[in-house]
């Protein structure tokens, strides 16, 4: 991945840096704030919230009853900015199909971002995950086989810094919490070039993952397919999936 490059302090826009962790700030816990609860999510002071808001609300990114704020569908455009722009999910999409198809499970792309693994393209027959799978979810990496994939394409210092003092929340039984754990997938999957996790998001649901470069070796994402467990083993699912998965890898890196 390109190595990000320090901005000069001149070139900074503050803020823009501060309406964009105003929107940030609303999520799933927090879907209505005060201006007082955006200042204290942001760090910003209550009445620099307060015009952020009142400004998003004239642009129409968010509506007010007086009291609290909300985002409105608006907000979309830009997420949707990136799907409309970005190379790499579009080229991706032919072999998704075609490992759904050939698998007879949901496919995705997805890329690292930050702590979390974003899903920004996908392709399924029959079910979705009901804890995440969709596009534009965000899931934390260790959970994901994409994400303990991409994981694995970083240096061991990075990995290292990523690990050190991370609290890993369990969505299963069989969720690792551990540190150790969550290090042995990582190493594993730097060592053979791909990744399985069983079980870890959801309960009896397998996932594969294998790493997508440039052929310039930038690792852009990770594709991956979510199977039932059912009666396969894990080297059954492996043996039936890995080359489909393979293949799509060698085919991509020569089209990105």
């Amino acid at each position: 991945m390109a190595e990000e490059q320090e901005l000069d302090r001149r070139d900074w826009i503050a803020g823009l840096e501060k309406g964009l962790r105003i929107i940030e700030a609303f999520n799933d816990a927090h879907p209505r704030l005060t201006p007082s609860t955006a200042a204290r999510r942001t760090g910003i002071t209550r009445t620099a919230a307060r015009r952020y808001l009142l400004t998003l609300q004239h642009l129409g990114y968010v509506e007010s009853d007086g009291t609290h704020f909300w985002l409105t569908p608006r907000i979309l455009r830009l997420g949707w900015s990136y799907f409309d722009s970005a190379k790499v999910p579009r080229a991706v999409q032919p072999f998704l199909q075609r490992i759904s198809l050939e698998l007879g499970g949901s496919a995705f792309f997805a890329v690292l971002d930050e702590d979390e693994v974003v899903f920004v393209a996908r392709n399924g027959i029959g079910r979705v995950q009901s804890l995440g799978f969709v596009l534009g979810a965000r899931i934390a990496a260790n959970l994901a086989s994409a994400g303990v994939v991409l994981l694995a394409c970083k240096p061991p210092e990075e990995v290292d810094r990523w690990l050190a003092g991370r609290k890993f929340v369990p969505y299963t039984p069989h969720s690792y919490t551990r540190e150790e754990d969550v290090r042995v997938v990582i190493d594993k999957a730097r060592t053979s070039g791909y990744c399985i996790l069983e079980q870890q998001l959801e309960q009896d649901r397998r996932g594969i993952a294998v790493p997508i470069r440039t052929r310039a070796g930038d690792v852009v994402g990770a594709i991956s397919v979510s199977l039932p467990i059912g009666n396969e083993t894990t080297q059954q699912a492996l043996t039936r999936a890995l080359p489909v998965m393979r293949e799509a890898e060698h085919a991509l890196l020569a089209l990105l």
